[in-house]
């Protein structure tokens, strides 16, 4: 849902694919397998590039020396088809994978011995968790996001693609050069709109200074691509500064291939080669657009305008066969690196991977715990939860109470292997379970049938709302225009809760913010709970925490602002605030104005409280390189350029710190740990503060634990200047947990 919710957009699609599972649910035909150089053809044997020895970059090296011209250019789009006379089948680069495996793209299709795979929460829920070590992310609009933190979804990413490229990353290191699964991260970059007022994700020009690139679009893409070490990227639809993003030289080669060391493909949004020249209107004609993006740097495209203009290209001499030959070799690269050129891959590491490993108990038990740490508490009134087990009715009103899984799941989503709604998720804690859709026209709510809910919650001793969004209002393709909740859903929870015996429990499913200021004030809506899209165990993760079972923890990953924010336009990408045009500025980072719940807030039934026990190079010298000074408001501010210091001294001298954590409380809590640093001082253009490290720490009920944080100095007190250079400025810093803080020192 675009600027409303988030202002960092990076990653997924994931393009697959492996061995045995790609057998499984793609089959190609019985007569072609879906790998290449099989032991029982004969005609194998004498290529190189079925010669498992050899370095990968050499044997396809070896492929694209084989190929005709027409087969090399057929292989430059998404549905690349087989080449029957080298024995190498059709490969399907296209397949989605958000949260869980789906079958939106055309790679994956759930059919025959799989039809169904766990389906994770939303990625804006699963990110709410802070715990990285339950990650599985995906990119997105809004809901697909890890949020709006650059950290965030830096580490998110980082997680993601290890998580799916496979134990190349052993121990943390890079060990080898094969994949389980390829990854891509997307879309690169600043991607931040769909449709507002007449202005599609297509044609948008996003005019993005050098200082908000530098530290708040571009860092998620750069820790997926280095540390990471994602093997796909994709370049977004939208321009960046004139130049669409596919069509960028600066963005694709030097920066990602050149400064960060990309090793693998790069890709187009579906039908953004075409756009290049249709919509942007950056090139003058089809084999224009197609020479730009290849001498970009990008290697395949999703869609078919290669197919139907490369040729041409290639004999007006505006595309050189250098170019088609560099992309195919990165393309090749990429299969070989997932075993479809080592023969049968059953015999490979991951060759194994078969349906008994689909929807098994440990991704279900690993689906409810991320939805379970995820939801977030957003008011407690005098303790309203959670209820009592020994609860004899409850009704479960609303139009997201009993939703299909159109709803609880999001977008991008395969067939669930056990959806459980959020009622079928209360009715193994209640006796008596009575049930109310609220609006009869779904979340929508131009049709509440108030009265009856209203008769229904006097009748029973506790009602619980679930209420919210779903794909009608935020959605691909769609922005949101408001920060309500849609039709009457407002006044039926007001009637409904001055209705009922007891102050009522708020749900909300939904994937960006909503100004619910009315209820957060209303002492008869006595909690309130944010679920995201919970994912296929979402009811039963809800029904755990309020029936308590589950200390809830998660903590908002987004600003949820007051419902005049609709006011900014949605195509001003600027993060920092304006005083002197009165623009608030996007992002707890750097955001002035009010707001409804702030970044990382996050209620739990144990109050915790923090101490900082060490902070290790809490005074910090640095004397490496020379220092600079500018003039500001009369006051000489010293600097030195992070580039100039350097990566190994930045490294060694990191500031270590321990905290105490104790929980106040009598009931066991995971609890999401959060460190921020800002200037003591501050400036014109520094953040409000910045989140330098996070951990997720299980504390037991009046117990004390601990948790570290180690960061190099250059990741802690550096920003990016207006130039989009990376610079320490020397003096007073604040860390910061909760309500502690405490000083530390920078000399240069």
């Amino acid at each position: 849902m675009g600027h409303l919710s988030i202002t960092t957009t990076f990653i997924s699609f994931l393009f697959l694919f492996l061995t045995r599972y790609y057998q499984l649910i793609h089959a190609e035909s019985p007569t072609q397998p879906p790998y290449s150089c099989d032991i029982t053809n004969p005609h194998t044997k004498s290529y190189t590039f079925c010669n498992l020895n050899l370095p990968i970059t050499q044997r396809a090296k070896d492929i694209v020396s084989r190929l005709t011209l027409d087969e090399k250019l057929s292989q430059l789009v998404n549905s690349a088809p087989p080449i029957p006379r080298l024995g190498i089948p059709s490969y399907q680069w296209w397949s989605e994978a958000l949260h869980g495996v789906a079958d939106a793209g055309k790679g994956i299709k759930l059919y025959g011995s799989i039809k169904g795979a766990t389906s994770f929460p939303q990625v804006i829920l699963t990110a709410a968790s802070f715990d990285s070590k339950l990650w599985d992310p995906r990119w997105g609009r809004g809901q697909e996001t890890a949020g709006e933190d650059p950290l965030v979804n830096a580490k998110y990413a980082v997680s993601y693609v290890r998580g799916l490229q496979g134990d190349s990353f052993e121990g943390g290191k890079l060990i080898g050069d094969r994949l389980k699964a390829s990854a891509c991260c997307k879309h690169f970059t600043a991607y931040d709109l769909d449709d507002w007022k007449g202005i599609d994700r297509f044609a948008f020009d996003a005019k993005v200074t050098l200082q908000d690139l530098a530290d708040t679009y571009q860092p998620p893409f750069h820790s997926c691509v280095q540390q990471g070490r994602s093997s796909g990227i994709m370049c977004a639809y939208n321009s960046v500064n004139g130049v669409p993003n596919c069509a960028d030289y600066d963005l694709l080669t030097n920066t990602a291939r050149k400064k960060w060391n990309f090793n693998g493909y790069i890709t187009s949004d579906c039908g953004a080669v075409d756009i290049v020249k249709t919509r942007h209107g950056y090139a003058k004609t089809p084999e224009d657009a197609i020479a730009d993006v290849l001498q970009a740097g990008m290697d395949v495209e999703c869609g078919d305008y290669f197919t139907n203009h490369s040729k041409s290209a290639v004999l007006q001499k505006k595309v050189p066969i250098s170019h088609i030959d560099r992309a195919l070799r990165n393309l090749f690269s990429i299969r070989i690196r997932l075993g479809l050129f080592d023969g049968n891959p059953t015999k490979l590491k991951y060759g194994s991977i078969g349906p008994n490993q689909v929807c098994s108990k440990q991704n279900l038990n690993l689906a409810l715990e991320a939805a379970r740490s995820g939801i977030v508490l957003l008011k407690n009134n005098a303790k309203t939860l959670p209820l009592p087990k020994s609860t004899n009715s409850i009704a479960i009103i609303g139009p997201n109470a009993n939703s299909s899984s159109q709803v609880v799941l999001g977008n991008y989503f395969g067939r669930p292997c056990n959806l459980v709604t959020i009622k079928k998720g209360f009715e193994s804690y209640a006796k008596n379970i009575v049930y109310h859709y609220g609006c009869s026209d779904g979340t929508k709510c131009l049709n509440a049938e108030i009265e009856q809910a209203v008769e229904v919650a006097k009748k029973v001793d506790y009602v619980v709302l679930v209420m919210g969004l779903d794909q009608s209002q935020e959605r691909e393709s769609h922005d949101r225009d408001d920060l309500e909740l849609p039709g009457k859903q407002q006044e039926l929870i007001e009637r409904v809760a001055k209705a009922s015996k007891r102050p009522v429990i708020l749900v909300l499913l939904c994937g960006g913010p909503v100004d619910i200021s009315f209820a957060k004030f209303d002492d008869k809506i006595g909690g309130i709970l944010w679920a995201g899209y919970p994912g296929e165990l979402g009811g039963l993760a809800l029904a755990q925490i309020v029936f308590g079972d589950y200390n809830p923890g998660g903590r908002l990953p987004v600003t949820w602002y007051t419902k005049d924010y609709i006011k900014i336009p949605m195509t001003d990408m600027r993060m920092r605030a304006d005083p002197s045009s009165g623009y608030p500025g996007r992002t707890y980072r750097f955001y002035t104005g009010p707001t409804v719940y702030e970044f990382g807030y996050g209620l739990s039934y144990s109050k915790y409280s923090y101490n900082f026990i060490s902070v290790k190079n809490n005074n910090l010298h640095i004397n490496q390189s020379s220092t600079h000074s500018i003039l500001e408001n009369s006051e000489t501010i010293r600097y030195k350029l992070v580039s100039e210091i350097g990566e190994e001294t930045c490294k060694a001298m990191p500031v270590s710190v321990t905290l105490g954590v104790t929980n106040n409380g009598n009931m066991v809590g995971k609890h999401p740990v959060l460190l921020f640093v800002k200037h003591e001082k501050g400036r014109n253009g520094n953040p409000v503060k910045q989140l330098v490290g996070f951990e997720s720490v299980k504390v037991e009920a009046g117990q004390r634990g601990k948790v570290g944080f180690e960061v190099n100095v250059c990741d802690l007190v550096s920003r990016a200047n207006e130039n989009g250079i990376k610079v320490i400025e020397e003096g007073d810093y604040l860390l910061s947990v909760g309500e502690e803080e405490y000083s530390i020192n920078v000399t240069l």
